[in-house]
């Protein structure tokens, strides 16, 4: 179940190796792993986060690899002040993972959610196309197609999109305003539709439910799951994701792009792995959902990212669990902010 795929490597052009990338979102979950990445491979990286759920500790990996309080600024995307980096700094690539990330937040306050991610978007674009920005890498999800019949799985880019969720709802208009503004400005883009994203950072009482599951067990918290926890997603690990977005940086636009492990589990599953890794044996409680139309069933065919980008997960989710379970005991243990970070704190207080 853990073995990745294997497919042939696909070389970026040389020409394309983009110089300047800024991230919008960089101190968050998937984009702090985002921008150590891009800085391991050379790439000069600016943050734009709000911090409103950013961390600048997140940061301190890519601290230790060279980034500075200059590369980091604070501003809310949904600004004309916010997305001035753009025209001033001038990046080649912006990768745009600034976003609501939370079904259940989504749900509370679809207003909040559009605004966001909807405006939010949309103000990104418009700063990218006016600023002559090469290449827009943009994170969309799987909650843009709903629920998808099983034999329909796993879901291939050219499947309707029809969300059933507000935060769905939100992200396939962002799906949209990429593919009017590469057709009306001739903006490359390429738009990456995740699946159930997890790993290290992921926090927050709506976060994932790999680390929710985690952090109740370590706590001594008994873990509930809704409904009969046989219904599935894909899952696909932070680090495998930033690995993506990487390879996408040095490739041209290849509009939409399916990026997780193609294979369903469920969240019993989840629970199961997650009990083991964690070493805690509590059972968990079964409750009916909250809310109706949840998705039942889904998984992502990654075909085109093997084609097109080379990409193919590597870390199975055993594996990735582990992972998880270690960076949760580690902030349940509270260790000490790292050292680099502390300069960077004074682009965001300051």
């Amino acid at each position: 179940m853990d073995q990745p795929v294997v497919a042939v490597g696909v070389d970026p052009p040389t020409d394309l190796i983009p110089g300047r990338v800024l991230v919008t979102g960089g101190a968050g979950f998937i984009g702090s792993h985002v921008v150590a990445r891009l800085m391991l491979m050379g790439s000069q990286v600016r943050v734009l986060d709000n911090f409103s759920t950013g961390r600048i500790e997140n940061l301190a990996d890519a601290a230790y690899g060279g980034l500075t309080e200059a590369d980091v600024v604070s501003g809310d995307i949904r600004t004309p002040e916010g997305v001035e980096v753009i025209h001033q700094w001038q990046p080649d690539v912006v990768v745009h993972l600034a976003a609501q990330p939370s079904v259940p937040a989504a749900r509370r306050s679809p207003l909040y959610d559009a605004d966001v991610n909807v405006f939010g978007t949309v103000n990104v674009l418009d700063a990218c196309a006016r600023g002559g920005v090469r290449l827009v890498i943009n994170a969309a999800s799987s909650a843009i197609f709903g629920s998808v019949p099983a034999h329909d799985l796993p879901v291939r880019e050219d499947y309707p999109i029809a969300p059933v969720s507000p935060y769905g709802v939100s992200k396939a208009a962002g799906v949209h305003y990429l593919d009017w503004y590469g057709r009306q400005h001739g903006l490359p883009y390429t738009s990456m539709v995740f699946g159930n994203v997890y790993g290290p950072r992921q926090e927050g009482s709506d976060c994932g439910v790999v680390s929710l599951m985690a952090d109740a067990l370590l706590g001594g918290r008994q873990v509930v799951i809704y409904d009969d926890g046989t219904q599935t997603r894909d899952f696909i690990h932070v680090s495998d994701v930033a690995e993506a977005i990487a390879v996408a940086c040095h490739h041209p636009g290849v509009g939409m792009v399916n990026i997780s492990s193609g294979r369903q589990t469920s969240v019993n599953e989840v629970y199961d792995t997650v009990r083991e890794a964690s070493g805690v044996g509590n059972a968990a409680r079964y409750e009916p959902l909250p809310w109706p139309g949840e998705v039942r069933n889904m998984a992502l065919d990654t075909r085109k990212a093997r084609e097109l980008l080379g990409w193919y997960p590597k870390i199975g989710f055993t594996e990735g669990v582990r992972m998880t379970v270690r960076d949760a005991r580690r902030r349940q243990a509270g260790s000490q902010i790292l050292s680099p970070v502390r300069a960077l704190e004074r682009a965001v207080s300051g």
